[in-house]
């Protein structure tokens, strides 16, 4: 054979040389299926693992019974409802530990009006003793409006934990910390701290200075 005859022959068109397709060959006795060919890469049908079948399969099967877990039959909560449970946790967490540090500041009391239980006791305190002269609403009667920004002994967290617990002897309020103790007086000042700026519809005239805080 002439030169040109090997060169003609080692020199494949471009077809042949990156375009075989669909060619079986026998590997290990067994027929595997060559899809595509390309610079001698040879792509081969062979058949998905079985773990990997399991795997999708699995998936899919669970991603259907999370759909109709919390998107259809809505038995379980919601992204929004778990989030709102982990914040009243936190809060919670945050009520106990101003607790044992006492609270008696005004970051401390802040922390306990962002609990519910707190809140919620403070309510319950409020309307057993204090409704008789500042309304049910909290808009006032006897005693002053403390749904508004303005305060007579002081608007700060602290300065309302002291008024409560020693009173105004003056205007006729008790010293409640005496009967309620300072755990209890923290709830209702706790509670009276989600009253202001609410400003409830027939209440009384403001009175005091103006508390811009919170």
């Amino acid at each position: 054979m002439s030169v040109e005859a090997e060169g003609a022959g080692a020199q494949k068109s471009g077809p042949e040389r990156h375009g075989k397709r669909g060619r079986a060959v026998e590997m290990a006795g067994a027929e595997v299926r060559v899809v595509h060919t390309y610079d001698d890469i040879e792509e081969y049908d062979n058949e998905l693992p079985n773990w990997w079948l399991y795997t999708l399969f699995g998936t899919m099967v669970f991603a259907l019974g999370y759909f109709f877990w919390y998107e259809v039959l809505r038995a379980g909560p919601s992204q929004q409802q778990s989030y709102e449970a982990s914040r009243v946790e936190d809060r919670r967490r945050d009520a106990e530990r101003a607790r044992r540090l006492g609270a008696m500041n005004d970051d401390g009391l802040r922390t306990l009006s962002h609990d519910a239980a707190t809140v919620e006791q403070g309510r319950t305190l409020y309307v057993q003793n204090c409704v008789a002269c500042h309304r049910a609403d909290g808009g006032g009667l006897i005693g002053p409006n403390l749904t508004d920004n303005q305060w007579i002994h002081g608007g700060e967290p602290l300065r309302v934990f002291r008024t409560v617990s020693e009173g105004v002897v003056a205007k006729g309020m008790p010293a409640w910390g005496a009967q309620l103790g300072p755990d209890r007086t923290m709830s209702v000042v706790a509670y009276l701290l989600t009253l202001r700026n609410t400003n409830v519809a027939g209440g009384k005239a403001a009175q005091g200075e103006v508390y811009a805080g919170n």
